[in-house]
């Protein structure tokens, strides 16, 4: 027994494939070697693709078109709004004030103008021995005059309610408060930015490709975006437009207004990037966009398909 358990290893080792399995094996493989490196050459000679892209946003920068004391502040940094939400309120006592005023000089204006439009009208009735042409005249025209005044005095009380209005700042998009330091108690000065929206609905991705692979890449074309946080998500997109220019740097002016050339090896010349716009189609549910974040885009050799539906999500994960 113990003499035939090393004969049958011996006779195992012995075994070798014939020599045409081994050449076989050998060619499928090296078939397949070339395949892939072929499939790859292909997708990064034909297919227009670059690490180099990024997210883009809109954002809103609101600015009070009056000036004062903030006395209210219902949202906080990174708060999703709805188009119409109150940001913020400024004190409208002075401006209360305003519209009082602008209505008392309203009413007596219009006093004025309702006097001196009957005295002018008694005028004109008077015979010419009670009244002369220059009287009458002249009183026509303070008559006129006292109604551009209350004209006036509507325009100023027009103007004031609408300052009394624009106490009170409302978003205009749907969007997240970024970077808020406006503060409840803090003075809002008219002009000056004070609260920043990121517009939601209004991402896009900027794909700077090499110039040459402008030729491949046609306006209507899908994309395909992965973003570097959520690779596993991958996002689709069309392209919507190539960009025009970039900057020059030979085409800056240098020492008393000649152009500064930069030298360069005539045998290196490294293609330039330009960018292409890229339109979004709703992400799946959970993938964050920021304005700023990396991607990895693809032009593919076909035109889009229409933009789906965007998911249902639960509010808490769109916020």
């Amino acid at each position: 027994m113990s003499d035939t358990a090393p004969d049958a290893r011996r006779s195992l080792r012995d075994l070798k494939p014939p020599a045409v399995f081994n050449f076989a094996v050998t060619v499928i493989a090296l078939l397949a070697a070339v395949t892939l490196a072929v499939l790859a050459w292909r997708y990064y000679e034909y297919t227009p693709w670059t690490r180099d892209g990024r997210v883009r946003v809109y954002t809103v920068e609101v600015a009070p078109e009056v000036s004062g004391t903030v006395v209210d502040l219902p949202v906080t940094d990174n708060q999703f709004v709805h188009a119409g939400d109150l940001l913020f309120r400024i004190d409208p006592g002075t401006f209360s004030n305003d519209v009082t005023q602008a209505e008392g000089r309203l009413a007596a204006a219009r006093a004025q103008a309702a006097y001196l439009g009957a005295d002018a009208a008694r005028n004109a009735a008077l015979p010419d021995i009670a009244a002369s042409a220059q009287q009458r005249q002249d009183s026509r025209g303070v008559a006129t005059h006292a109604e551009g005044a209350a004209l006036d005095a509507l325009g100023a009380l027009a103007q004031a309610q609408l300052n009394l209005k624009r106490t009170e700042i409302h978003a205009a998009v749907d969007g997240w408060v970024t970077d808020l330091l406006l503060q409840k108690g803090s003075y809002a000065r008219a002009g000056q930015r004070a609260v920043t929206l990121v517009n939601a609905t209004s991402f896009w991705v900027d794909g700077y490709f090499e110039e040459t692979q402008l030729a491949r890449i046609h306006p209507g074309n899908a994309a395909r975006i992965v973003l570097m946080g959520a690779p596993a998500q991958p996002l689709s997109g069309r392209v919507m437009g190539i960009g025009h220019a970039i900057e020059v740097n030979n085409a800056r002016p240098g020492v008393q207004g000649l152009p500064s050339v930069e030298p360069i090896f005539t045998w290196v010349r490294l293609a330039q990037r330009i960018p292409v716009r890229i339109a979004l189609d709703p992400p799946p549910c959970g993938v964050v966009l920021a304005g700023g974040m990396t991607a990895s885009v693809t032009v593919l050799d076909r035109k889009a398909a229409n933009p789906t539906a965007p998911p249902r999500c639960d509010e808490a994960q769109e916020r």
